[in-house]
């Protein structure tokens, strides 16, 4: 848990009373690699901050799953449209490793935010974060060639990349893997 005050003072200093009331929200759960944290369909109850592991959100297709994101330990995640509507999820968020996740439920959230004196700003940052993610993730895609989008994923996550398989590395930077095979292969 001391992970994630350190992520939240990053931001916003925390007071021991402000701490103890968000913290006392969370809740530990742990997920086998190649679970369904949240399948499509369902909704969103929790914001989740990984402790260990790597989180993958996809659009499943009968043939192939589309990759469109991932989430690497220290860092908050969710299904972060369907949290805010609370309406069912148009994707699947899966752990492709196993994973230990913090998470707090939506109304638990909530009331963080009415009785905290920094409980909207955490909350503002957590979005602000997720925001310049897919922001990011946006641009690379209109702008970026897939050399480029794979370069990048390595030097953000350069140690925890290893861990996902190549199929799913190559459908976030938008190529086939045989495709990513030979990008590999001429970075070398």
């Amino acid at each position: 848990m001391e992970q994630i005050r350190k992520f939240l003072n990053g931001f916003v200093m925390l007071n021991d009373e402000d701490w103890n009331v968000f913290s006392s929200k969370l809740r530990r759960v742990s997920f086998p690699k190649k679970t369904l944290i949240l399948e499509k369909g369902k909704k969103e109850k929790h914001l989740s901050f990984i402790e260990k592991g790597i989180v993958r959100f996809n659009i499943p297709r009968p043939d192939y799953d589309f990759t469109f994101a991932f989430a690497f330990e220290n860092t908050f995640f969710s299904a972060y449209d369907a949290f805010l509507t609370q309406k069912p999820c148009q994707y699947n968020v899966e752990a492709i490793t196993d994973c230990v996740l913090w998470q707090i439920a939506y109304e638990k959230l909530e009331e963080v935010y009415d009785s905290t004196s920094v409980g909207d700003r955490i909350g503002r940052k957590i979005a602000e974060e997720l925001f310049l993610k897919k922001t990011r993730r946006e641009m690379s895609l209109l702008e970026d060639n897939a050399t480029q989008r794979y370069l990048d994923l390595l030097s953000e996550q350069p140690l925890l990349i290893r861990y996902i398989p190549q199929k799913y590395l190559a459908s976030y930077i938008g190529i086939r893997p045989q495709s990513l095979s030979r990008i590999r292969k001429a970075i070398k």
